[in-house]
């Protein structure tokens, strides 16, 4: 039965356990740790520092920024249990989301080593779980490489990935800031062996420029692409991506937010041109709590901007079902 409000059941691909906790339980979590957030005193100030504000982001890194404060405040397995079981119920109560895949990097959250890896995973893992118990959602996990870590650092991700692949891993990614002398073709055998264990294999790439998109693809074998808007000015990169039946994880409020896309215009645009040359796209929020959106909502915006319409945004949904690593 479909309550009323919603038309069908959704799937989303891109989300990240940093942006996606109500600032409610981040509160909670910091006050439950100890931890206290810089210039937020009190609990307006608090999400005002997790959440994007009217002004604040100048670039995509003022954005990854705001993920420093919410990653440490999820950095023990107690936080990470609880920020997985809400992200889950909370997909499904406001948005009926009933097909769900959550990212997240797991060394980002153990403190330098201070807390036991497997220990933040399996947590992240009973945290799914319990809310697969409660709600008739089917979610995973995606464990994110860095790129800004040492490969050996990246190397230990893949393999708690490749281990916890029959309890709720199902793929891989790659994200974080841009870093001096990284190399995205230096992944290619990390990518490899997730592969061969049969993971789901998506990266980060062509979020404010074209420099990673043909590496990804290429040289570590992606079957999505998390953004990828900037490939849209770029005839060969969309060749590449259709020819591979590579899909787009597309978060249309994010990229306007962290100003990858400067206008709705270039949003228009890029959206027209991936339906022209017969891409196939899926929409999603990125991070719906730090963003201050929904599923929902980056549906109606579309719809009200004249962006897409509802039977394009029905054959998104198909996409993403038909994309998802959950099988």
């Amino acid at each position: 039965m479909i309550p009323a409000g919603f038309d069908y059941e959704l799937t989303e691909l891109h989300t990240h356990i940093g942006s996606a906790v109500s600032p409610e339980i981040m509160w909670s979590l910091a006050h439950s740790q100890g931890i206290k957030v810089r210039d937020a005193h009190d609990y307006w100030k608090f999400v005002e520092a997790i959440t994007v504000q009217p002004g604040k982001i100048k670039r995509l890194d003022d954005y990854l920024e705001l993920f420093n404060i919410t990653e440490l405040i999820q950095s023990s397995p107690e936080g990470m249990e609880k920020s997985a079981h809400s992200i889950v119920g909370g997909a499904y109560r406001k948005n009926l989301i009933t097909r769900l895949e959550i990212r997240f990097n797991p060394m980002l959250r153990n403190r330098g080593g201070e807390r036991d890896l497997d220990h933040i995973i399996l947590a992240t893992i009973r945290g799914v779980e319990k809310a697969m118990l409660e709600y008739p959602v089917k979610a995973a996990l995606i464990l994110m490489l860095d790129r800004r870590f040492r490969k050996e650092q990246n190397a230990i991700i893949v393999e708690k990935a490749i281990k916890y692949k029959n309890r709720g891993i199902v793929g891989i990614d790659v994200g974080g800031p841009q870093a001096q002398d990284f190399k995205m073709s230096d992944l290619s055998d990390l990518f490899d062996n997730a592969r061969k264990a049969g993971l789901g294999i998506t990266a980060h790439a062509g979020e404010d420029d074209e420099r990673d998109i043909q590496t990804v693809i290429e040289a570590l074998g992606v079957q999505r692409i998390g953004h990828g808007v900037q490939s849209a000015w770029h005839p060969n990169l969309l060749k590449l991506i259709r020819d591979r039946n590579i899909t787009l994880e597309i978060c249309p409020s994010s990229n306007l937010e962290t100003k990858s896309l400067k206008t709705i215009d270039e949003l228009r645009f890029v959206l027209k041109k991936l339906l022209e040359e017969d891409i196939k796209f899926t929409i999603n929020t990125d991070g719906p709590e730090m963003l201050n959106t929904s599923l929902k909502k980056e549906r109606a915006f579309l719809l009200r901007e004249g962006l897409l319409n509802e039977e394009q945004l029905r054959e998104c949904e198909e996409n993403a079902r038909k994309a998802s690593f959950l099988k």
